[in-house]
């Protein structure tokens, strides 16, 4: 049996490698001191009317601080056997005990929508995203999980809001957007460590009513003809540049001299109500080609003068103010700022339209129109996904081209051609 060797004390001066505390059944002081006692919870169900309960302690942020409260939690109909509520608590208590809830699940949902996301997460948005955004908070998600701490968005909870949409007359777009709204919200609560996962993940949204798919309505060649016709300048240029490139309406807005060439348009930047920013993703931010016809339409704007009544009075404005290459192509009438798209569609597109019996033509309808004509005119998948600056060609077929009679009819006479020939 060898006899254990004898490790000669350190000296005074000299540095020890391995801690007295090691030899010792005592924890280490320092940082392993300062860790959190563990707090398993092992409750007994008992039966208090007609459930089957269990008495808990959590935390909870009472006005502003951190406490640790008992509360009762029903778990289980008292009908069900005693061994069952045994399970169902245990499998209740797993996440507690396991710390899969961290401490920030405390929080309550609404002050973390006012102290964290509006001022955090908020501000990354597009304008327009914001005050879509802050409706949907206001008046739909606040007034259910306002009260609630962000634990208590469960899977189960979530769902169970989500399916009473059934019966509900609100779109399925808005019921989307919703769920897109309350899914950034929980989604930034696990980005910050409040959350462990995102109850919203498998939602399962309610089936639409109808049972049948129905086309988003576009303009005919010919109707947009008269349609523009109507139009004052410069908007019925705007509109002609819309409908036969597809740039989204904020991308009109913010299209400058030096974004346009002899035979091409370059989108890279957007203005919408106020915001500037880079175009709506990476696919968009693209070069496309054009017809001659939209870049003669485009300098012919530098000649046009427009007369505004002011009064009794009629006042003559130049079209464009200034052409140098960092300004706008399509101006404010008076002084040259950024046009607004909703003044536009409220006080020109709308009222036109509206009287040609044509009460659908939004800026939405002229993108999905120049979709529509690109497969009108026989263009390839792929090159309308390019021309539309699509991430897929899903989005422009599922999305933007529509069904036309017309072409089917084409197609099916082929066929019978087709036949023929191989006979």
């Amino acid at each position: 049996m060898t006899s254990a060797r004898h490790i000669p004390a350190t000296s005074a001066g000299s540095c020890a490698i391995v801690s007295p505390e090691a030899n010792r059944l005592t924890p280490l002081r320092g940082d392993f001191s300062a860790m959190a006692r563990r707090r398993f919870q092992n409750p007994k169900p008992k039966i208090r009317g007609s459930w089957w309960t269990i008495r808990i302690r959590r935390d909870d942020f009472v006005e502003g601080k951190l406490k640790r409260v008992q509360t009762d939690v029903r778990i289980a109909p008292a009908t069900m056997s005693g061994r069952e509520a045994q399970k169902v608590a245990a499998e209740y208590m797993r996440p507690i005990n396991q710390s899969l809830q961290t401490l920030g699940s405390a929080t309550n949902f609404q002050g973390y929508v006012t102290d964290t996301y509006n001022p955090i997460v908020m501000p990354l948005m597009a304008q327009s995203t914001r005050n879509r955004y802050r409706g949907v908070i206001s008046n739909y998600l606040i007034p259910a999980f306002g009260k609630l701490c962000l634990r208590d968005l469960t899977p189960l909870a979530v769902q169970k809001y989500f399916s009473a949409f059934a019966t509900s007359e609100l779109a399925h777009e808005s019921r989307d957007k919703i769920r897109d709204v309350l899914s950034s919200i929980l989604g930034s609560a696990v980005t910050y460590g409040l959350l462990v996962s995102n109850p919203i993940e498998n939602v399962r949204m309610p089936a639409e009513r109808r049972g049948r798919r129905t086309n988003k309505p576009y303009l005919y060649p010919q109707q947009f003809d008269e349609f523009v016709s109507r139009l004052p300048e410069p908007y019925a240029s705007m509109v002609y540049v819309a409908i036969y490139t597809g740039l989204r309406v904020s991308e009109l807005a913010g299209l400058r001299w030096n974004d346009v060439g002899t035979n091409c348009i370059t989108i890279d930047e957007r203005f919408c109500r106020g915001d500037w920013g880079a175009p709506k993703s990476d696919a968009s931010n693209a070069t496309i080609r054009v017809n001659r016809c939209v870049i003669e339409r485009i300098q012919r704007l530098k000649l046009l003068t427009v007369e505004v009544k002011a009064g009794l009075a009629t006042r003559r404005y130049k079209v464009v103010k200034s052409d140098g290459p960092t300004d706008l192509v399509f101006q404010s009438i008076k002084d040259g700022k950024p046009l607004r798209d909703n003044n536009i569609l409220c006080r020109f597109i709308k009222p036109t339209a509206r009287a040609m019996g044509l009460p659908f033509v939004n800026w939405r309808c002229l993108r999905t129109s120049h979709a529509t004509w690109l497969k009108l005119a026989g263009a390839d998948v792929k090159d309308a996904q390019g021309q539309m600056r699509h991430a897929r060609a899903s989005t422009t077929m599922d999305i933007y081209q529509q069904f036309v009679p017309e072409s089917q009819n084409l197609a099916v006479d082929r066929l019978s051609t087709l036949s023929r020939s191989i006979q």
